[in-house]
C-alpha cells in the first residue's frame, strides 16, 4: 500500500496539470483555454521527482544507520501531511497558489522517496531465496494500481463535479466555462493520496524490524531470533556466538566507500545506477505528458470544445484505458516469471521491446498524427508501457534489493533509484511538436 500511494501521489498532478491551467492562468477574452507556463508546468511537474531523489539518498542511507522500521513511520507521515498539504495550496494569485503547490510537493516526493529503498529492503530481508523476486516484484507492482486507482478516481470526481454543475453559460462556451467549483476537483484529487498511506501506519508500526538487520547489522542475535519467532510462529534459537565469528571475518567489515566494496560490488552499483536512469528519461516522460501526447495525435478533443471538467474526465479516462490494458498487466507478467526466466531476461527483453515499438511510433509520426491512425497509435504506445513494466521497471526496482549486502542495501538501493529519478528530471524537456493536427 505504501507503493500503491507513492505512484497515486507521483502520477495523479498529470490529470490535473491542464484544469490548473485554465483555473489560474485564463486571460479574459481569450478564444482559447488557459494553460500553464512551460516554467510553471515544468516546476509543477518536476518538482515532486526532485523531493523524491533527495529522499531516496537521505532516507536509504537513514534505512542502514537507524534500521528500516523506525524510517519507515516517517516516510508515511511526511506522505500524509504532504498529501493533504498539496491540496490546500493557498495563494490570491496563482504565482502563489503554484508556488505552494510546489513546495508540498517537494516534500511529498522526498517521502515517496524513502519508500522505495525502504520498501524494496523490508521485503527483500523479509523473503527466501525461491520466491523473494516475485515478493518484490509483487511490492513494485502496486504501483500499477496506484497509476489505475488515480485515473478511476479523477474519473469519478470529475463525474460528480461536471452532472452537479452543468448548467448555461456552462455548457455553451467551453472556453469560459471554469465553473469556480472546477477548483475543489484538483485538490480533492492530490488530497485523497493521504488515505491509503494512513491506513496502513497502524501495520507499519507493528510490523517488527527485519531478522537480517537486526543480526548483521545491529548484530543482536537473540532480538533477530525474538522477532522472527513472532512473524513464523514458532520457537527460534538465537547463536550469538556463531553470529560474532561471522562478523569477524574481515570480507564483513569493510565501508561503502572503501576500495573492497568497489572491487565487490562497484559493477554492481554501475549496473544498477546506470539502467535505472536509461528507463526513466523515457518512462517519466511517457506517463506524465500522456496528456500532451493524446492531444497531439487526436484522441483527447481539443480543450476549446469541453469544459474544465469534461478535460480532466477525458484525460484520467485515457490514462486509466493504459494503465488497465497494459502498465498493469506488465507488472504481474514480471511478478509470475521473475523468478521462472529470472531479472536478466525479463530486462532484456524489455530493454529491446521498448526500443523496438519506440522507434516505430517515432519513425513515421506524421503517419500516427492523422485521426484514422490514432487507435493503432494508442495500441503501440500502450505495448511500451506492458514492456516497461514487464522488463526493466520492475528489474531495476528487485536487484538491488538482493545483490547488495545488508550492511549497506538501503543506501545503495536509494542511490540506484536516485539516479532513475535523475534520469526523469532530465528527461526532454520538449517532446512534441507544436504544429496543430490536421482534421
Amino acid at each position: 500500500m505504501g507503493f500503491f500511494t507513492d505512484a497515486y501521489d507521483l502520477f495523479c498532478i498529470s490529470l490535473v496539470t491542464k484544469l490548473l491551467g485554465r483555473i489560474y492562468y485564463h486571460k479574459e477574452g481569450s478564444p482559447k483555454p488557459g494553460s500553464l507556463p512551460p516554467q510553471v508546468s515544468a516546476s509543477v511537474n518536476g518538482v515532486a521527482l526532485v523531493g523524491t531523489l533527495a529522499g531516496q539518498l537521505f532516507f536509504g542511507w537513514l534505512g542502514d544507520k537507524l534500521g528500516r522500521k523506525k524510517v519507515y513511520g516517517i516516510t508515511l507521515i511526511l506522505m500524509c501531511v504532504c498529501s493533504i498539504a498539496s491540496g490546500l495550496s493557498f495563494g490570491s494569485q496563482p504565482k502563489g497558489v503554484m508556488t505552494t503547490l510546489c513546495f508540498f510537493r517537494f516534500w511529498l516526493g522526498f517521502g515517496i522517496g524513502g519508500d522505495y529503498p525502504l520498501s524494496a529492503t523490508i521485503m527483500s530481508e523479509y523473503s527466501n531465496k525461491k520466491t523473494r523476486g516475485a515478493f518484490i516484484a509483487a511490492v513494485f507492482a502496486m504501483q500499477g494500481f496506484g497509476i489505475l486507482g488515480g485515473g478511476v478516481f479523477a474519473i469519478m470526481m470529475a463525474a460528480i463535479f461536471d452532472s452537479r454543475f452543468k448548467a448555461p453559460p456552462y455548457e455553451v462556451d467551453p472556453v469560459k466555462s471554469t465553473v469556480p467549483e472546477a477548483d475543489y476537483v484538483w485538490r480533492i484529487v492530490l488530497m485523497a493520496g493521504a488515505l491509503p498511506a494512513l491506513l496502513t501506519y497502524y501495520w507499519r508500526m507493528k510490523m517488527p524490524e527485519t531478522a537480517r538487520y537486526t543480526a548483521l547489522v545491529a548484530k543482536d542475535a537473540k532480538k533477530a531470533a525474538s522477532d522472527m519467532s513472532k512473524v513464523l510462529q514458532t520457537d527460534i534459537e538465537s547463536e550469538q556466538e556463531k553470529l560474532d565469528e561471522v562478523m569477524a571475518d574481515s570480507k564483513y567489515s569493510f565501508g561503502l566507500l572503501s576500495k573492497e566494496f568497489a572491487k565487490r560490488h562497484g559493477l554492481h552499483l554501475l549496473g544498477t545506477t546506470s539502467t535505472w536512469f536509461l528507463l526513466d528519461i523515457a518512462f517519466y516522460s511517457q506517463n506524465l505528458f500522456q496528456k500532451d501526447i493524446f492531444s497531439a495525435i487526436g484522441w483527447i478533443p481539443p480543450a476549446k470544445t469541453m469544459n474544465a471538467i469534461q478535460e480532466v474526465y477525458k484525460i484520467a479516462r485515457a490514462q486509466t484505458l493504459i494503465a488497465l490494458c497494459s502498465t498493469v498487466p506488465g507488472y504481474w507478467f514480471t511478478v509470475f516469471l521473475i523468478d521462472r526466466i529470472g531479472r536478466f531476461t525479463i530486462q532484456l527483453i524489455g530493454f529491446i521491446m521498448m526500443t523496438i515499438f519506440m522507434f516505430v511510433l517515432a519513425f513515421p509520426y506524421n503517419y500516427w498524427t492523422r485521426p484514422e491512425h490514432n487507435m493503432g497509435f494508442v495500441a503501440i504506445y500502450s505495448l511500451t508501457f506492458f514492456f516497461a513494466n514487464f522488463g526493466p521497471n520492475a528489474t531495476t526496482f528487485v536487484v538491488p534489493a538482493e545483490i547488495f549486502p545488508a550492511r549497506f542495501r538501503s543506501t545503495c538501493h536509494g542511490i540506484s533509484a536516485a539516479s532513475g529519478k535523475l534520469g526523469a528530471i532530465i528527461r526532454p524537456k520538449r517532446m512534441l511538436g507544436t504544429r496543430p493536427v490536421s482534421g
